[in-house]
């Protein structure tokens, strides 16, 4: 089940209180305060996971909170911190505060870490108000109280390249021709409900699966248009080119300039040599002809992506977000 969408709310751990204690020992007539500090909350935590494809744990677990610190101590023992709520999410995951629509964390490599609720500071124990002029103190201080936040969490996949055409244009037939992968496919609009991506007219405007999938090829760094060569549902390649082009810019500007290559799949149907002729001579960009269903050149469109991806520069990943900070120090392992 592929989710890619998710509210949750988060809750880090109170701070522990802090102690009241006298030292009590043998032969020691004047002890004196002893009482620890309490414990520092847990952190709720989101960590970007290669394993992870989904936020389906997100859909059907909607509330994750960290544990509490611990109260402090006789013999100035500090309270335990609290244990963090490690939430392991995809790369590619962004989270969103949904009350401000502020961006608090976008994971884009495998091992980055976003704080979404910091722990409450734990309270003072009595030892902390000594002075000349109060030996004894009793007071104390509660802990503070740990983050809450409502958080939308979105996952827009990081991908090198990204398959886009219209529905029926053989995008997931060309997946399982050229990989192991073995999408579903069928002779109807929409078989596919993971993001390859299928567009239509007015996508940007969220018809059809719209936002579901255009947002996803935000994050590729090259595109592959995949183009029905046949015109199986009466339209043009060369239209369907055009169309994909504009629906790319209206929902993000500069998207369609992205290096590209375009697969004329369907090769084998009687209109199809006609239009491969016409779009080569329209096109600049490299086209490789080929019927998907019968893994017609293979090869070929494999090393067509190959030496598109190879003659792109070189990724710098983001630093990983520590987790560290003025009151709790970087505990990243």
């Amino acid at each position: 089940m592929f989710v890619d969408r998710a509210t949750v709310t988060v809750s880090a751990g109170d701070g522990g209180k802090g102690c009241c204690s006298f030292r009590r020992e043998k032969f020691v007539p004047y002890g004196g305060p002893d009482g620890g500090d309490g414990g520092l909350g847990g952190s709720v935590i989101f960590r970007a996971v290669a394993g992870e494809q989904s936020l389906v744990d997100l859909r059907f677990q909607q509330h994750r909170q960290a544990a509490a610190g611990g109260p402090g101590r006789g013999r100035d023992c500090h309270g335990a911190n609290g244990a963090d709520c490690i939430i392991n999410v995809p790369v590619g995951t962004l989270i969103v505060d949904a009350d401000t629509d502020e961006l608090l964390g976008d994971l884009t490599a495998a091992g980055q870490e976003c704080i979404a609720a910091r722990g409450g500071k734990g309270g003072l124990g009595n030892s902390r108000f000594v002075s000349s002029t109060n030996r004894a103190p009793r007071t104390t201080t509660p802990g503070e109280p740990g983050e809450a936040r409502t958080l939308r969490i979105e996952l827009k996949v990081v991908a090198d390249l990204g398959l886009v055409g219209y529905p029926n244009a053989g995008k997931s037939t060309l997946i399982g021709a050229i990989s192991q992968a073995h999408p579903k496919t069928a002779p109807y609009p929409f078989t596919t409900r993971h993001p390859n991506v299928g567009l239509i007219d007015g996508a940007h405007r969220n018809v059809g699966l719209g936002h579901d999938f255009l947002r996803h090829i935000e994050r590729c760094r090259a595109l592959c248009f995949v183009l029905d060569m046949g015109g199986v549902d009466g339209r043009d390649p060369l239209d369907d080119l055009a169309a994909l082009r504009r629906e790319l810019d209206l929902h993000l500007d500069g998207l369609s300039r992205r290096p590209a290559l375009i697969v004329a799949n369907k090769m084998d149907l009687d209109a199809a040599p006609e239009n491969l002729r016409r779009l080569q001579a329209q096109e600049s960009l490299q086209v490789v002809p080929t019927c998907a269903e019968l893994m017609e050149n293979r090869d070929e469109i494999i090393a067509a992506m190959r030496d598109l991806l190879d003659s792109l520069p070189p990724e710098h990943p983001a630093p990983a977000v520590p987790r560290g900070g003025p009151d709790r120090p970087d505990e990243t392992p």
